[in-house]
């Protein structure tokens, strides 16, 4: 298993899929935003993946963030399952991820597994 870490997150693969997860409650600004998509564009090696992102622990991202992400959050990725903690919200992800019409396949999920499978079976999909 290839692992790469700083003080806010943890990038892992297996099975192909990159994971990752915050370390403790967070609060993203534009600064650690940068960090930790230049943390994730180093574990990938500018190489197109399937990545599940798990933002529970995920609890403000400041608006220059959300800009950054909105420009290179879909980056290097090939497809991608977001871990959040709560029904509604799942509900409200995937309504946005439908309006807003991106070019990968993404998707909400309460369940890691199931997000793990779903990814897998992309994967083996366009391969």
């Amino acid at each position: 298993m290839i692992e790469i870490e700083d003080e806010h997150i943890k990038f892992w693969i297996t099975q192909g899929i990159l994971h990752s997860e915050y370390k403790k409650d967070f609060n993203m600004t534009l600064e650690n935003s940068k960090e930790i998509y230049a943390l994730r564009k180093k574990i990938t090696q500018g190489e197109k993946v399937y990545f599940i992102y798990d933002i529970t622990k995920l609890k403000s991202m400041s608006k220059e963030a959300r800009d950054y992400g909105a420009i290179h959050g879909l980056e290097d990725l090939a497809g991608s399952a977001i871990i959040v903690n709560s029904s509604l919200t799942q509900l409200l992800y995937n309504i946005f991820i439908t309006l807003k019409k991106v070019d990968i396949p993404v998707k909400a999920f309460r369940i890691k597994e199931e997000a793990f499978e779903w990814l897998l079976k992309l994967k083996k999909l366009h391969e």
